[in-house]
């Protein structure tokens, strides 16, 4: 009697290859996705000399719940398609209120608008490096780590 091995070969699926990049390099990516949703006050805080859990946070924020949900989802999407990464773990993505997409060494922050100045994550860590990115060309980025 065959195996259900025989029967059913195992799929082989092309897998994309995993390209190595900065933790700093990775932000940017993110950063680069909310932008493509025209996420609002895009930043990314430079943590490396303050915590030892995590290089960069990269925040955003949406105008809806819709539009934080499209947010995170292009993040996932470009992150995967462009880097072959996933995060490591995905928090608070039913309510779409601020969703977290952890990515180990740099961690996405995508908030509903209302519910980012309350937590205000840029004043708990007020004395982390700053990097603004905005939808226009690369001239009016600021700084840089």
């Amino acid at each position: 009697m065959a195996s259900s091995h025989d029967l059913f070969p195992a799929r082989t699926r092309r897998r994309r290859p995993r390209v190595r990049v900065s933790s700093y390099e990775l932000g940017r990516h993110i950063a680069e996705a909310m932008l493509s949703k025209k996420a609002e006050n895009v930043l990314l805080l430079d943590l490396r000399g303050l915590t030892d859990v995590v290089d960069y946070f990269v925040i955003g924020s949406g105008g809806s719940d819709l539009q934080v949900k499209a947010i995170a989802d292009a993040i996932e999407e470009e992150v995967r398609k462009h880097l072959g990464e996933k995060p490591w773990h995905v928090e608070g993505y039913a309510n779409r209120q601020w969703v977290l997409l952890d990515y180990v060494d740099v961690v996405a922050h995508v908030f509903y608008a209302p519910v980012r100045s309350y937590y205000n994550l840029e004043r708990i860590w007020g004395d982390a490096p700053v990097e603004f990115f905005t939808d226009g060309p690369p001239s009016e980025k600021e700084g840089a780590p």
